[in-house]
């Protein structure tokens, strides 16, 4: 199985390519939309703000080639961070802007906690997770547990059934979505210690890929 890490300028590239290698994933960075054809799997990471990273993916050709991969022959795909935010409709990040369009809807807008609350912009650092429903993705993970996030916006407006997981940063915010072969984890599994690599094991082998146990 070939998993291309997709390399479209705005990517926390090297810990997500070191992560999925030491799991023997065969792994490779996606440079050219053309290789995307030859993907059975895909990665979309993010680092940065949403407008730019969409201009990033139009000026570099980008976008036809995902979705052809994506939304014709289904290829399985994990969002991170802004990888996942990009899924969304539309985002509010550098000016209201298209998103991908993978979910089904969602507004990626900046986080809002309460002043009286404590929590400060961005949200760096660990936090836990609430199980909205069970999903592959999380399989052997326990309900709970921690995982290292570093943003400021969110999706929101998610269909329920779309939402795997929840995080709380002085507002209840959305950390983890599926819709069949689309995945997405606002928080960065590459970072998250054992239970990251579980969590990419976790998508590698339901795309179909062996990695070590």
């Amino acid at each position: 199985m070939n998993v291309a890490i997709v390399d479209y300028g705005a990517g926390n590239l090297g810990s997500v390519f070191r992560a999925c290698a030491s799991l023997g994933a065969s792994v490779a960075l996606a440079r050219d939309p053309e290789a995307l054809a030859r993907a059975d799997a895909l990665i979309l990471p993010g680092v940065g703000a949403f407008a730019e990273a969409i201009a990033f993916l139009e000026q570099g050709r980008w976008l036809l080639p995902l979705n052809k991969a994506v939304l014709d022959r289904e290829v399985p795909v994990l969002g991170i961070c802004l990888g996942m935010q990009l899924m969304a409709e539309w985002g509010e990040e550098g000016g209201h802007t298209p998103g991908l369009n993978w979910l089904g809807g969602g507004i990626v807008r900046r986080l809002d906690p309460p002043p009286d609350s404590g929590a400060r912009l961005p949200h760096i650092g660990w936090n836990d997770l609430v199980r909205s429903r069970e999903h592959p993705l999380f399989a052997g993970i326990p309900d709970g547990a921690t995982f290292y996030f570093a943003h400021s916006y969110h999706v929101d407006g998610l269909q329920e059934d779309c939402v795997l997981c929840r995080s709380f940063h002085g507002v209840a915010f959305t950390a983890a979505v599926a819709r069949g072969h689309i995945l997405g984890v606002q928080f960065h599994p590459e970072k998250s210690y054992a239970n990251g690599l579980r969590l990419l094991r976790n998508f590698l082998q339901t795309a179909g890929g062996k990695t070590h146990a």
